[in-house]
């Protein structure tokens, strides 16, 4: 993508997610992303087919950084020096969500939380792989993934609809009550 395609590509990203920080995803329509953004319709569907289309791009954009295996010094935190374990990694993700807190609750309170969750769930099986074997009494290793994906992902979707809890406190809560890890 040239540089261009990139500045439009984010000017889209940005009106959208704009728009959710007061709305849910199913009253948003494309021609107020397209207002917002200040472009026109065939600048859009050029970037994307629908609208459904510009919300998987958002999730990948945003999932592929957070779960990005190159912790670095960001703007509100630090990991670039932590060990890489699985409470750092952990930590490091809600920080990202908490960063796109705002959107991330318009994104979820509709239709298009679902999808949100399938991408987010996707992207939790490859973290939580490689650190989770088989558990006690022959619990069989995938089983014990998926249990650890669920808890993590509705930890999450219950920390972004309950604000005063730090990134670090929710990493403490998930990871004291799976007991797993």
């Amino acid at each position: 993508m040239d540089r261009r395609q990139q500045k439009t590509r984010r000017a889209i990203f940005e009106a959208f997610t704009r728009l959710l920080e007061t709305r849910s995803y199913g009253s948003v329509t494309v021609q107020e992303i397209i207002d917002a953004a200040d472009v026109g319709r065939s600048t859009f569907y050029a970037h994307f087919e629908t609208k459904d289309a510009l919300l998987r791009a958002m999730c990948t954009d945003i999932f592929d950084h957070v779960f990005s295996h190159v912790l670095e010094k960001e703007a509100t935190h630090d990991f670039s020096n932590r060990p890489e374990d699985i409470r750092g990694r952990v930590t490091h993700i809600l920080h990202h969500l908490n960063d796109n807190r705002r959107s991330l609750k318009g994104i979820l309170s509709g239709e298009s939380g679902e999808v949100f969750m399938r991408y987010f769930k996707e992207y939790l099986a490859l973290l939580f792989e490689p650190v989770v074997s088989e558990g006690p009494e022959g619990i069989p290793a995938d089983y014990l993934r998926n249990h650890m994906i669920c808890d993590f992902a509705e930890a999450v979707r219950w920390w972004l609809r309950n604000d005063g809890y730090s990134p670090e406190e929710i990493s403490r809560f998930f990871l004291a009550t799976s007991h797993l890890l």
